[in-house]
């Protein structure tokens, strides 16, 4: 398995599933055991390279004792150890991990080291984005109170430790990898995988019922959902992603929400036609922009192999194109959220900075505020949102509130808004019509079968 990950050509997770689909003659307890050792390796890569500079053999073979020795313990291994690789083993278990540099013992890439060294209390930021991620479940409020769900979870599956969020009022913490989507609650869409960073968002956006609302990089559907969900189905909500295998993956979870008021749309770029078309007429637009992934190192580690420095300028430049894009179809006193799940500065508060200099007709709101009046327990300094591991539980999220100022509206904008009526419906090739006021709903979105939850869950929300 890590002969095939470590060429980099697809995503640890992609890789692993496809790797598990050609095994089918292992059984659970085997394919988890693997999957287990694979994550451990990707977390701990360079240190457990360098170990493996004193050993002999393939390469991978050493990486995988480490990672083995490291999840069922070195005793599990003996059998299938020769005396070399034995001693070897148990010399390198021996080293004082606080011999080494940080950047070897918490195996980061060095341009990574540098930018989190930047940052309050880099070493125990570090050590928290090594340590595994719980499972974070939300409770379709549409469907099902949190307080009952809870309760139910308990009974039925106590061995996982179910409890409430700190902050989220929707959302359930587990421990343990349960698949739950065989669980007849996921099943029925009375709960989702979501990150309780992501699900934060809402509050952020504060949707209201009847508004357009539009989630401008909507990924496989879990925010969404949510804000669907708190609009009461009433309205009208716009995905928008560029692609169409995120979107499909997505339509599952929107049948099973219950919800109608859901308009997946397949764009071309930032820039295509029918984004133009809703220019000045949302009342909301979330923005959760392909990034890093940095702050999603907990469930995706390979991402600090994959990414670099020069990967970082190109998302920076289309994180720009994308905000600015967006920012075209807020209506005069409607909300703008930016959010993404890196830690890293030219992402975040540079970013957000960038786009108040640029657009006068847009003023900050303090985020930070707005939170703590949803989530008591939530300390944090404005104007941005910056969750952290170490700090909150959280994946690392940023996130950033602008209002457009009501007198903003332009000529060109109105001309583009009466030209908008009068052009074809943006609903075009989707399975609805163009509501002509927002407080009309649409068919629900269906779909033949239910996708794997780990295909779904935005707590794995797919990088650049």
């Amino acid at each position: 398995m890590l002969g095939e990950i470590l060429q980099w050509t697809y995503p640890a997770d992609a890789a692993l599933s496809h790797w598990l689909r050609g095994h089918p003659g292992l059984g659970a307890r085997d394919r988890s055991e693997v999957a287990e050792a694979v994550y451990d390796v990707l977390r701990h890569l360079r240190r457990y390279r360098q170990f493996g500079e004193s050993g002999v053999g393939p390469a991978s073979r050493r990486l995988a004792i480490l990672g083995l020795a490291a999840t069922l313990g070195a005793e599990a291994l003996q059998e299938g150890l020769d005396a070399a690789e034995a001693e070897w083993l148990q010399r390198v278990l021996q080293i004082d991990l606080a011999t080494l540099p940080r950047a070897v013992r918490g195996s980061i890439p060095d341009w990574l080291d540098e930018r989190l060294s930047a940052m309050e209390s880099p070493e125990t930021l570090i050590e928290a984005l090594n340590r595994q991620a719980s499972l974070d479940l939300r409770v379709n409020p549409l469907k099902v109170e949190r307080d009952a769900m809870l309760t139910e979870l308990q009974q039925s599956a106590g061995r996982y430790e179910p409890v409430a969020m700190p902050y989220s009022p929707w959302g359930i913490r587990m421990e343990g990898r349960p698949a739950i989507n065989r669980w007849p609650q996921f099943e029925n869409g009375s709960i989702e995988v979501q990150d309780e960073g992501s699900q934060l968002l809402a509050l952020l956006v504060a949707p209201r019922r009847g508004e357009m609302i539009i989630d401008f990089c909507a990924g496989a559907g879990g925010k969404t959902l949510l804000l669907g969900a708190l609009m009461r189905s009433t309205g009208r909500l716009y995905a928008f992603d560029v692609s169409a295998a995120r979107l499909a993956r997505a339509k599952p979870r929107f049948a099973r929400s219950g919800l109608s008021n859901v308009v997946p749309v397949v764009i071309d770029s930032e820039n295509d036609a029918r984004v133009k078309r809703l220019a000045g007429k949302a009342q909301r637009v979330l923005v959760d922009a392909p990034c890093s992934g940095i702050g999603t190192l907990r469930r995706n580690p390979d991402l600090k192999w994959r990414q670099h420095p020069e990967s970082l300028a190109e998302l920076g430049q289309l994180q720009e194109r994308i905000l600015n894009s967006a920012a075209r179809c807020v209506a005069p006193g409607g909300r703008l959220v930016y959010a993404t799940c890196s830690l890293l500065a030219e992402e975040n508060e540079v970013q957000a900075d960038r786009f108040l200099a640029s657009h006068p007709d847009f003023e900050r709101v303090d985020a930070a505020e707005i939170l703590a009046a949803r989530c008591d327990t939530l300390k944090l300094e404005g104007p941005y949102v910056q969750l952290r591991p170490d700090v909150h539980g959280t994946d690392g999220f940023f996130a950033a509130v602008f209002e457009r100022r009501k007198k903003a509206a332009t000529a060109a904008e109105c001309e583009a808004e009466a030209q908008a009526d009068a052009e074809a419906p943006l609903d075009e090739g989707v399975d609805t019509a163009e509501a002509p006021a927002a407080q009309e709903t649409l068919e629900p979105v269906t779909a033949e079968a239910s996708a794997e939850a780990s295909g779904e869950a935005d707590q794995d929300k797919p990088a650049s």
